[in-house]
C-alpha cells in the first residue's frame, strides 16, 4: 500500500518539482536553471491574472454550493422518505461524467443554439440573449454555474446525512421552549452540522480549485484568460505551449491548497474522534 501511494502520489510530485527547476521542454532534456521559471511566473501577467480567477471561482462557487446544499438538504429532509425518487435524480449531475455534461453544457451557451437563450428571449427578459462564452464577465458566470450544478447533489446530499444524524429531541425541546424555526436552525442545526460542514467545504475546495474539465471544455481558459485556472494555464503552457518545466511550476501552485485543505482536514477530524 505504501509503495502505491508513493508511485501514484510522491512520483509525480518529485517529478514536477525537478522539472520545474530546469528549462526543460518537449523533445529536450532541459538544463538546472534553479527558480527562474517561478520568477518568470512573478511577472507573468496571465499567472497573476490565472490566480485571481481561481481564488474568484473557488469561493464565489463553494460559497453558492454550501447556502443552496444546506437549503436543499433542509427541503429534502421534510419530505422524508416519500421523497427517496427526488434524491436520486437529484444525484444524477454528480454520477454523470463531467466531460459529458461540461459538453452539455457547452451546447445549452452556444451563441447559436443556445436553449438558455432561447427561453430568456421567450420570457423577454433578454431579446438579443446573453454571450455566455464570448463575455469575459458571463463566461465567469458561465463556468461557475456549470460548477454549482456539478456539485450541489454532493454537498445536499452530505448534508442531509447530517440532519439525519441530529437527534430529533433537541427540536422537539426547542419548540417546548418556544423556539422558532429559525432559531432551532441557527442554534442545534448549524452547531451540529459544523463538521460536516467543514469536511464538504475543504474537499470542494480542493475539488474547485484544481478544476479542468469545465474550464477546458467551455472556455479553453478564454476569454481574454478571465476564466484560466492553474491547470488549464499548466496544460496551455507546458503540453500546447511544449515548456513542460514552466507548465511544471504553474502546476505546483495548487499543492499550498492541498497541503493546506489537508492540514485543516486532519484537524477537524482528530476534534470530531475527540468529542466522540
Amino acid at each position: 500500500m505504501v509503495g502505491i501511494l508513493l508511485g501514484l502520489v510522491a512520483y509525480p510530485l518529485v517529478s514536477a518539482l525537478y522539472m520545474s527547476l530546469t528549462d526543460k521542454t518537449i523533445g529536450s532534456p532541459g538544463a538546472y536553471v534553479g527558480l527562474s521559471n517561478f520568477l518568470q511566473l512573478a511577472e507573468d501577467s496571465i499567472f497573476r491574472q490565472t490566480v485571481g480567477n481561481a481564488i474568484l471561482y473557488t469561493v464565489v462557487a463553494v460559497m453558492i454550493k454550501a447556502i443552496a446544499g444546506i437549503g436543499l438538504a433542509v427541503a429534502l429532509a421534510r419530505i422524508g422518505e416519500r421523497g427517496a425518487t427526488v434524491r436520486a435524480l437529484i444525484l444524477l449531475p454528480w454520477v454523470i461524467p463531467i466531460s459529458i455534461t461540461a459538453l452539455a453544457w457547452w451546447w445549452m451557451f452556444d451563441p447559436m443554439f443556445s436553449v438558455i437563450n432561447r427561453g430568456l428571449r421567450a420570457l423577454g427578459v433578454a431579446p438579443s440573449g446573453v454571450p455566455w462564452l464570448g463575455d469575459p464577465f458571463w463566461a465567469r458566470v458561465a463556468v461557475i454555474l456549470v460548477n454549482v450544478w456539478r456539485g450541489l447533489p454532493f454537498f445536499a446530499t452530505v448534508f442531509l446525512a447530517g440532519l439525519l444524524s441530529i437527534p430529533r429531541e433537541l427540536y422537539e425541546a426547542a419548540e417546548t421552549d418556544g423556539a422558532r424555526s429559525l432559531d432551532s436552525f441557527v442554534r442545534i442545526t448549524l452547531p451540529l452540522l459544523r463538521p460536516v460542514l467543514s469536511l464538504v467545504v475543504l474537499y470542494s475546495v480542493v475539488m474547485t480549485v484544481a478544476d479542468f474539465e469545465i474550464i477546458y471544455i467551455l472556455t479553453r481558459g478564454g476569454p481574454l484568460n478571465r476564466t484560466h485556472l492553474f491547470a488549464t494555464y499548466a496544460f496551455q503552457v507546458g503540453l500546447e505551449g511544449t515548456v513542460i518545466s514552466k507548465g511544471a511550476a504553474i502546476s505546483l501552485f495548487i499543492f499550498p491548497v492541498l497541503a493546506i485543505a489537508s492540514y485543516f482536514t486532519l484537524r477537524i477530524i482528530r476534534r470530531g474522534e475527540e468529542y466522540a
